[in-house]
C-alpha cells in the first residue's frame, strides 16, 4: 500500500510541476482574456468605423454576464467603436484605449480580395507591445482587452510559436482567448472560447 501511495504522490508532484510550467496555479500570474469585440455587420450602415450592431450589444452582454465571475480588475480596448463599445458593456465606463489594439490594415479590392497594408510581424509587435505594458501594470490580477480577430490571432500564434498563418481560425464575437503571464513567460490557457453565447 505504500508503494502505491507514493507513486500517487509523486504522480501529484509531476502533474503540479507541468502545471506550473504553463502557468496554472502560480501566484502572481496575470490572467490576460483577449476578447474579440462584438458584431458590427449585421444591418451595418456605417464603412471606417461602425458601432456594434443590436446582435453584437448581445453578445456583449453575455460575455458581461461571464466577466462578473473572474474579478476582472480593469478593462482595455481598441479605440474602434466596436472594441469600445464592447468593453464599455462587459466593464463598465473605466476603459483604457491603446491604439496598439487595433486591427490589421487591410484593403477589399473591388473582386473582394483582402490585401494586408500591415505585416504580421508590425502586428505582433505592437500587440506584444501593448500586452507586455499591460502585465506590467497589473501584475497577478486579471484583465480583460478587447481587441480584433487578425490581430488577436496574430498575438495568439507569436505566443504559441506558431508561423503567422498556421493557426486557421478566426474567433467568433465575443470569443475569449486566455493569456497567462508571469516575468517574460506568456502562456496560452484558451482560445476563442464562446461558452458564454451557448
Amino acid at each position: 500500500m505504500l508503494a502505491v501511495a507514493e507513486g500517487a504522490e509523486r504522480l501529484t508532484q509531476a502533474m503540479r510541476s507541468l502545471e506550473a510550467t504553463f502557468l496554472i496555479g502560480v501566484e502572481g500570474v496575470t490572467t490576460i482574456w483577449l476578447v474579440r469585440h462584438g458584431d458590427c455587420y449585421e444591418g451595418m450602415t456605417e464603412g471606417s468605423d461602425p458601432p456594434l450592431s443590436p446582435l453584437g450589444r448581445t453578445q456583449a452582454a453575455r460575455l458581461a454576464e461571464r466577466v462578473k465571475h473572474v474579478g476582472a480588475t480593469a478593462f482595455y480596448a481598441s479605440p474602434l467603436r466596436r472594441a469600445v463599445e464592447t468593453a464599455h458593456i462587459i466593464g463598465g465606463a473605466d476603459v483604457r484605449q491603446d491604439e496598439r489594439l487595433i486591427e490589421i490594415d487591410l484593403e477589399l479590392d473591388e473582386d473582394r480580395t483582402l490585401h494586408f497594408k500591415e505585416s504580421t510581424a508590425s502586428v505582433v509587435e505592437r500587440m506584444r507591445s501593448a500586452i507586455d505594458d499591460i502585465v506590467a501594470a497589473h501584475p497577478g490580477e486579471h484583465v480583460v482587452v478587447v481587441t480584433h480577430g487578425i490581430a488577436l490571432m496574430a498575438y495568439i500564434s507569436n505566443v504559441l510559436h506558431l508561423e503567422p498563418g498556421q493557426l486557421r481560425l478566426l474567433p467568433y464575437y465575443t470569443s475569449v482567448s486566455a493569456v497567462r503571464a508571469f516575468g517574460d513567460v506568456r502562456m496560452v490557457g484558451t482560445i476563442a472560447d464562446t461558452a458564454h453565447l451557448e
